[in-house]
C-alpha cells in the first residue's frame, strides 16, 4: 500500500462511522512509517510516540519482566494501537516487536490536543481506548486464574498424594493380614474353653478396649512400654512377642492389662489367644488407618468445592470469610509445612456474613496467602499471622509475615501489571493487580505496609452492598 486512503480507513470496524473529512484530516497530520522485522514499534519503558495504525505486517505484542517473558497477541493489519486519547498510559507497558516487515500509519502525540476538535473520531479512538482496557483485563483475569488453578493444584497434589498413598498402602497391608487369619483360626477352633470362661475373657478385654485412652506417648516413653510388653509376654511364652507389644502399645494395653486378661486365660491357651487378639487389632488398626486417609480426601475434595465455589453462580452471596480462609489454608497446609511457617489465627467470631462473589475473594486470599509464603521461604521457616474483624463498616482481613519486607523504592509499584519481586519463574506480576481489581469491584480497599520483619496487607469489604 503506498498511500492511505480514507476509504481503506473505513474498511477499519472501529472507524467506519467516523466523517470522511476528519478521517482525511488523521491522514493529513499522520506519517506513515516503516519497520524491519526485530525493530519495536514500541518498547517497554518508553513513552509512547503516537497512534499507530498497522498498514501491513504484523507485530508481536508481549511483557518481559527480567527475563520472564509473557505473550500477549499479534498485531495484525487494520489494528489500531499505541496511545490514545485520554488515556493516562504515556507510557508503554508492553513491548511491540516486528516479526515481519511493517508499515504503519503514526498520528503523533503532539498532535492529540487537535484532535479533541473532531468529535466522532475522538470519540471511536476512545472507544477502542474502552475495548483494549477490556480486553487486556479479561487476559488479566484469565492469565490470573491459571496461575491460581496451577497453585490450587499444586497443593492438592501436595495434600492428596500423602491420604492417597496411606489408602492404598493399608488395602495392601489389609489383604496381606487378611490372608494369615485362617491359620490363626484353626488354633483357636481347637480350644476347649467353657462359655463361662469366653464370656469372662471377652467381658476383661472389652473393658480393656473401650478405656479412656490415656495422653499420647512419646517415641521414648512408647519404646519403653513396648519393652515392657515384650518381656511380659516373652515371661507367659507368648510367641511372636515383639510384634504383639508393638500393636499393644498402639492400644494402650499396660502389663496390668495384660496382668487382668490372662488371669481367666488357661495358661496353655494363651498364646493361642493372644495372636487372634493381635490380629484382630491390626485388622481394625488397618481399617481405622484406611477410614482417616478416606475422611482427609473427603474433607479436601469439600474445601476445594468451597474454595471454588463450584455448584455456585457468580452473584454476591453473604458468606462468612473465616470459612474461604481456612480453606485456603487447607489448599496450601503443604507449603506452611514445607517453609516451617507458624500460623496464627485471630478470627473475630463476630465477624458478620459479608456479601461477596465467593470464587473471587478465595482467589484474593490465594494470592495474599502465597505470596506472605513464598516471602518468608529465604529464611527457612516463618511467622504467619492473619487478623480479622470491624472498621467502620467494613470487614477488615490481615495478612502478615515476618519475611524481609517489600523495598520502599518498589512500594508504589507493587499493584501494577506484570510488575513482580519474585524470582524467575515464580511471579506473573499479575497477582496483586487481580488482588487489587476484585477488592474495588467489591468497593473494596487493599492496602500495604512493610518494614523488614513486619509486611501487612490490610483488605477492607464493605458489610453492606
Amino acid at each position: 500500500m503506498s498511500t492511505v486512503t480514507v476509504q481503506w480507513l473505513q474498511s477499519i470496524e472501529a472507524l467506519q462511522d467516523v466523517p470522511a473529512v476528519q478521517l482525511q484530516w488523521l491522514i493529513d497530520n499522520s506519517d506513515i512509517l516503516e519497520l524491519a522485522a526485530g525493530d519495536f514499534l514500541v518498547k517497554q519503558g518508553v513513552a509512547h510516540k503516537g497512534t499507530n495504525i498497522i498498514l501491513e505486517g504484523r507485530v508481536r505484542l508481549y511483557n518481559q519482566q527480567v527475563n520472564q517473558v509473557t505473550e500477549l497477541a499479534i498485531l495484525e493489519a487494520n489494528t489500531i494501537s499505541g496511545y490514545l486519547p485520554y488515556s493516562r498510559g504515556k507510557i508503554a507497558n508492553l513491548n511491540g516487536l516486528a516479526i515481519t516487515p511493517v508499515r504503519y500509519l503514526c498520528f503523533p502525540v503532539g498532535n492529540i490536543q487537535e484532535l479533541s476538535r473532531h468529535f466522532e473520531l475522538t470519540e471511536a479512538l476512545v472507544h477502542v481506548m474502552t475495548s483494549r482496557v477490556r480486553d487486556f483485563t479479561s487476559f488479566l483475569r484469565q492469565n490470573e486464574k491459571m496461575v491460581a488453578l496451577g497453585k490450587l493444584s499444586a497443593g492438592l497434589a501436595h495434600e492428596l498424594n500423602n491420604p492417597a498413598a496411606a489408602v492404598v498402602r493399608g488395602a495392601s497391608s489389609l489383604k496381606k493380614h487378611l490372608q494369615l487369619l485362617p491359620s490363626g483360626f484353626e488354633e483357636i477352633a481347637s480350644m476347649c474353653m467353657q462359655p463361662a470362661e469366653v464370656a469372662l475373657v471377652k467381658e476383661k478385654l472389652l473393658a480393656i478396649l473401650q478405656q479412656t485412652p490415656s495422653a499420647p506417648l512419646s517415641l521414648l516413653q512408647k519404646s519403653s512400654r513396648e519393652d515392657e510388653l515384650t518381656d511380659w509376654l516373652d515371661a507367659h511364652n507368648i510367641h511372636n512377642s515383639m510384634a504383639l507389644a508393638e500393636c499393644f502399645a498402639d492400644f494402650d494395653f499396660t502389663v496390668q492389662s495384660l496382668d487382668a486378661l490372662a488371669s481367666d486365660i488357661p495358661e496353655h491357651y494363651r498364646s493361642a489367644i493372644f495372636n487372634w487378639l493381635h490380629k484382630n487389632l491390626v485388622t481394625e488398626k488397618l481399617v481405622a488407618d484406611i477410614e482417616e486417609a478416606s475422611r482427609r480426601i473427603a474433607q479436601l475434595v469439600g474445601s476445594v468445592k468451597t474454595f471454588t465455589h463450584m455448584d455456585q453462580g457468580t452473584a454476591r452471596q453473604f458468606t462468612n470469610l473465616h470459612e474461604g480462609i481456612d480453606n485456603t489454608l487447607v489448599i496450601l497446609g503443604y507449603k506452611l509445612r514445607q517453609g516451617n511457617v507458624q500460623l496464627i489465627k485471630n478470627f473475630d467470631a463476630q465477624l458478620p456474613l459479608i456479601p461477596v462473589v465467593v470464587s473471587e475473594v478465595n482467589q484474593v486470599w490465594t494470592n495474599l496467602i502465597d505470596n506472605a509464603l513464598d516471602a518468608m521461604e529465604a529464611n527457612g521457616k516463618g511467622v504467619l499471622e492473619i487478623t480479622t474483624g470491624l472498621e467502620e463498616g467494613y470487614a477488615k482481613v490481615t495478612i502478615t509475615d515476618n519475611g524481609p519486607g517489600i523495598p520502599a523504592d518498589v512500594m508504589d509499584r507493587l499493584f501494577e501489571p506484570f510488575f513482580t519481586t519474585k524470582d524467575i519463574g515464580k511471579g506473573t506480576g499479575l497477582g496483586l493487580d487481580i488482588v487489587n481489581n476484585i477488592v474495588k469491584q467489591h468497593k473494596g480497599l487493599v492496602k500495604v505496609t512493610s518494614v523488614p520483619q513486619h509486611t501487612t496487607f490490610t483488605v477492607l469489604l464493605p458489610v453492606i452492598i
